[in-house]
């Protein structure tokens, strides 16, 4: 009699390797091994459809045929590894982009992570902004200190091709817009966030994208600000302005201290 591991194991090996060898051993007396092929295809069908669900632009881009063979592959690699598979995919966008198939799409990767982008936003957790008076009630002196924790929903991210126009308007039909597109026009950066009306893609130039970024990856207001200070003549208060608006969007659920120390010392540093 095999174990619960043990069997758990055959049949991984036959849904994902397709080896039946182990499990097929393991099936009573006259139930023929071509019986696992039933599981088998149930298996690839129900996970290639979260994908889908996860990259509808991707898979109108693609088509069906295209998209059900790269999502068998990537499957193989990158078998689910938890039961519910709304966070399943992360790792699409990287294997779109060394999949030779899709090697004359150089955008196809950036647009699937623009989707998985959206797909977190979906699926993030409802969480309380951060309640400003906090902020308020700190010291002057430990202000500079502040480092963010963002909403879960929150995406940041810089993209080599126009992705966000690709996106809209192959999920709008807008055959129009796709024909506009530029592939050469340059990078693209973008804030993905959940609000009340629903997720939300937005353009940032580069300047505030790096100020979101930075704020984003959890750096102290004294290392982002000092960071801008080296284009403070064109940046003027710039800075600050974006610091408002995204406290005032409510984009940030925390906040912890930096060491003290380490803020006496950037902050004592030089401008360049």
């Amino acid at each position: 009699m095999p174990t619960l591991l043990e069997l758990q194991r055959a049949m991984r090996a036959s849904l994902v390797d397709r080896n039946d060898g182990s499990a097929a051993g393991m099936l009573a007396d006259n139930v023929p091994v071509e019986r696992l092929n039933v599981y088998r295809n149930t298996f690839f069908t129900g996970v290639t459809k979260a994908l889908r669900l996860s990259f509808p632009a991707v898979h109108r881009l693609v088509g069906n045929d295209f998209f059900a063979g790269a999502a068998a592959v990537f499957i193989a690699k990158e078998p689910p590894r938890e039961a519910c598979l709304d966070g399943y995919g992360a790792d699409f966008p990287r294997f779109l982009s060394g999949f030779a198939p899709a090697a004359s799409l150089g955008y196809l990767a950036d647009v699937a992570r623009l989707e998985w982008a959206v797909n977190c936003a979906i699926h993030a957790s409802d969480v309380q902004s951060l309640d400003l008076a906090r902020l308020e009630a700190l010291a002057p002196e430990d202000q500079a200190r502040v480092s963010f924790v963002p909403h879960p929903s929150i995406g940041v991210l810089r993209t080599d091709y126009p992705v966000d126009v690709i996106w809209r308007g192959v999920l709008a039909g807008d055959d129009a817009a796709l024909a506009a597109v530029d592939l050469e026009s340059g990078p693209v950066f973008l804030l993905v966030e959940r609000c009340a009306t629903g997720v939300e893609v937005s353009r940032l130039d580069a300047a505030a994208w790096c100020f979101a970024h930075a704020l984003c990856d959890g750096r102290p207001l004294v290392d982002v600000f000092d960071e801008c200070s080296r284009d403070r003549a064109e940046a003027q208060d710039r800075p600050e302005i974006w610091l408002a608006e995204h406290l005032a969007a409510g984009r940030f659920i925390d906040f912890r201290l930096a060491p003290r120390e380490a803020a006496l010392t950037q902050s004592s540093e030089p401008v360049p």
